[in-house]
């Protein structure tokens, strides 16, 4: 019994096993930044955050094999984690996602679960690859913000209307402020669901052509 609860805290990890966890959480490391290059659709791209996740994966491999079976280094190392302290806001939640993706992955990688790393990095990595490219989470209609920058003395009552209704199945105002006292510039913003969303050019230019209308804009609203 005492021989065993002993081993508890003998932990061998020869340099041939080092070389081989690292080149696991690697290579897998490569996958998972290449499948979250590939399928990033947002509007914040980060090649730091791409290449971090290569190195991600494996430091936590490393982190593990320092560890091992050691009680003692385990709380170290949690004490020592403690004192980083990361300023750095994730703005989007798929960003978390690889981010546990990769430090699991190193996990595997650095108990010589090699099985794991890799069945575990194709499966969930082709199952978010399918998920993506079949759009899942969009709805079958989006949301549109468009903004319209026009001179307030020279507008009619409700000019937007008639066109908005001849191409949305829905619109609803959702702000408007001043853009400046000379000109009397006023913004108008509203949230637009196109009929049909080829013909969002159309749109702006026909908006454009309204008496008193400067600048007319069109974004997919990313928060709807």
């Amino acid at each position: 019994m005492i021989e065993d609860f002993q081993t508890l805290f003998v932990f061998t990890i020869t340099a041939k096993d080092v070389i081989a966890n690292i080149l696991v959480a690697m290579t897998c490391g490569f996958l998972i930044a290449f499948l979250y290059k590939y399928t990033y659709s947002g509007l914040n791209y980060s090649a730091a955050f791409t290449v971090s996740l290569i190195m991600l994966t494996m430091i936590t491999a490393v982190v593990i094999m320092v560890i091992g079976n050691n009680l003692a280094r385990a709380f170290g190392m949690v004490g020592a984690m403690s004192i980083i302290r990361f300023r750095t806001a994730v703005k989007d939640a798929s960003d978390i996602m690889f981010i546990f993706f990769a430090l699991t992955i190193g996990l595997a990688s650095g108990v010589k679960l090699y099985s794991i790393a890799f069945l575990g990095t194709f499966f969930i990595g082709f199952v978010y690859f399918v998920i993506s490219k079949m759009n899942f989470a969009l709805p079958k209609k989006r949301e549109f913000l468009m903004q319209i920058v026009a001179r307030e003395e020279e507008l009619e009552e409700n000019p937007f209307n008639e066109v908005l209704r001849k191409f949305c199945s829905r619109h609803k105002l959702v702000n408007v402020k001043s853009m400046g006292e000379e000109k009397q510039l006023m913004e108008f913003s509203y949230y637009v669901h196109l009929k049909d969303e080829n013909k969002g050019g159309s749109m702006v230019s026909e908006l454009k052509s309204v008496g008193g209308v400067e600048q007319t804009n069109l974004f997919f609203d990313e928060t709807s």
